[in-house]
């Protein structure tokens, strides 16, 4: 008969795209199941690293009381990390001149906030926009970004005191809590760098330095020179 088993073949039609819906939602399900799981993994790797980097953070911006020495006529680290560099320089800006530098070196385990060396007045402060080297390199002093505090000490008095804050090929900021004009004591957190940096601490001659090459020095605590 005419049009014998259309309905038949109707039926296979309407069967084989059911069946071709069901693979495909199955097919969905599978890769929603994975795509599920591989977030949750994540999620929970995200969530553990995020815990990690804020750990350190609150370990990196650890800010720790100093035991200020009480003796006179010396100066304190202003930072906390390894001494790498004691010379003579000239420092025009601030020390007019030459005069003794002793460089520390601060890396990202070591504590980032800087203290006064003396006690005295900020007489000079510069800021300086420069370049981002590495602070293992000497030549970040001259050429990274970098803040200059001047300060003119009242012990012992007449007496000039540099310190000079140096950003890193991380350490890209330079956050100051002391201004031009403010009176400091000795161990007086004066600024904070953040990451990986160098502070260069300018002597007179006349200074006797008390710290040698290799040091771990204390801001605010370890003595770095005195004044005779």
């Amino acid at each position: 008969m005419k049009h014998s088993g259309r309905a038949f073949q109707s039926a296979l039609k309407l069967i084989f795209w059911t069946l071709v819906g069901l693979i495909i939602i199955f097919v969905l399900g599978i890769i929603g199941t994975f795509l599920g799981i591989t977030v949750a993994v994540s999620s929970i790797f995200l969530v553990g690293l995020w815990l990690v980097f804020s750990l350190f953070t609150l370990y990196f911006f650890r800010d720790p009381t100093p035991r200020v020495p009480e003796q006179k006529a010396i100066a304190v680290s202003p930072a906390h990390g390894k001494v790498d560099i004691i010379d003579e320089v000239t420092e025009p800006l601030f020390m007019g001149g030459p005069c003794r530098r002793v460089s520390i070196f601060l890396s990202v385990f070591d504590v980032h906030v800087q203290n006064a060396p003396v006690s005295g007045k900020v007489v000079y402060y510069q800021y300086n926009v420069g370049e981002f080297l590495n602070a293992l390199r000497t030549e970040s002093a001259e050429k990274n970004e970098n803040l200059l505090f001047g300060i003119a000490a009242g012990d012992p008095p007449g007496q000039k005191i540099g310190v000079r804050l140096i950003a890193g090929v991380i350490a890209r900021r330079i956050v100051p809590f002391a201004n031009e004009g403010d009176d400091l004591v000795r161990g007086a957190r004066i600024s904070l760098i953040q990451f990986g940096s160098r502070t260069d601490l300018y002597l007179p001659l006349s200074a006797k330095i008390l710290v040698k090459l290799g040091d771990k020095v204390r801001g605010g605590e370890t003595v770095m020179a005195s004044f005779e």
